[in-house]
């Protein structure tokens, strides 16, 4: 079985630890927090620390899968049908767009999506997201997957008609509270073809919306870390949402937004399912 590593409530308290079949099995004992293990003590820690262990929990529920985290940097139109879907004429990008999230922003698996009353463009973007564990500053490509502690997935929820509040920023949109989710868990990264093969599929409703692999993407994990890195040292626990594939309901014609009681799910096929439900913030 692969290792799990995930935040959770239970008792109406967070805590971490790994997966069970029936539950979760705690270990706060090793950390305060799943960031903490990371931070001070490596996801190979984290892995020998894991073995063994029983379940603690069962009635338990998931959690944004690092809840605590500090920097949340987001890789913008990195598929080639995505900058086409824009319409705007404009030629690929020599550079990748980016955008910061925060932790406020997400919930967990098996958690609703909420839609503000300020705005019913709810919509979804499937990801696959990394999982620093080795800090660096000016990272080669070469050197890139040395520095990924664990994979996790994000539905990278966006309240559309806000990211055009302004000329040049979409974070208005991207960071309502708990309009996004990433989890259900992380996986410790140890083979490149977790990355290179890993595919997103997005269902609403059971519908396919987006399907497409990471090895199309524009700009490669192994280029946003270096990319990323040469203006600002990455850290151990920093979070980096990779891209999502074309399909997202904005483009549809008319557009397809998530409306209450929609079930939004994000496969991917090296790391698990990440499940949302949609509801209305209650006032």
């Amino acid at each position: 079985m692969t290792l799990k590593l995930a935040t959770f409530l239970a008792e109406n308290a967070p805590h971490w630890g790994c997966v069970t079949e029936d539950g979760f099995a705690a270990m706060t004992d090793v950390a305060p927090t799943l960031l903490g293990g990371i931070c001070r003590l490596g996801m190979a820690a984290l892995v020998d620390a894991a073995h063994g262990r029983q379940t603690t929990h069962e009635n338990a529920h998931h959690l944004m899968s690092m809840p605590d985290a500090r920097r949340i940097l987001c890789v913008g139109v990195n598929f080639p049908n995505r900058n086409a879907e824009y319409k705007d004429g404009s030629e690929q990008p020599k550079h990748m767009s980016l955008f910061p999230r925060f932790a406020s922003g997400f919930t967990g698996h098996n958690c609703p999506l909420v839609r503000p009353p300020e705005s019913h463009q709810l919509d979804y973007e499937g990801e696959v997201a990394i999982v620093i564990g080795k800090g660096g500053r000016r990272i080669a490509e070469a050197d890139a997957y040395d520095h990924i502690a664990a994979l996790t997935i994000c539905n990278e929820g966006t309240i559309r008609d806000w990211v055009r509040h302004a000329k040049f920023n979409v974070t208005q949109g991207k960071n309502w509270d708990r309009s996004g989710a990433i989890g259900p868990w992380l996986v410790p990264f140890t083979d490149p073809a977790q990355l290179d093969d890993a595919r997103i599929i997005t269902r609403v409703n059971g519908e396919v919306r987006q399907d497409d692999v990471l090895s199309r993407m524009m700009f490669p994990i192994r280029r946003q870390i270096q990319y990323i890195s040469t203006f600002m040292t990455l850290q151990p626990g920093d979070i980096i949402v990779t891209g999502t594939p074309t399909g997202a309901g904005a483009r549809f014609d008319p557009p397809r937004y998530l409306v209450p009681g929609d079930v939004v799910e994000v496969e991917v096929n090296t790391i698990g399912t990440l499940r949302n439900t949609v509801e209305d913030e209650a006032l």
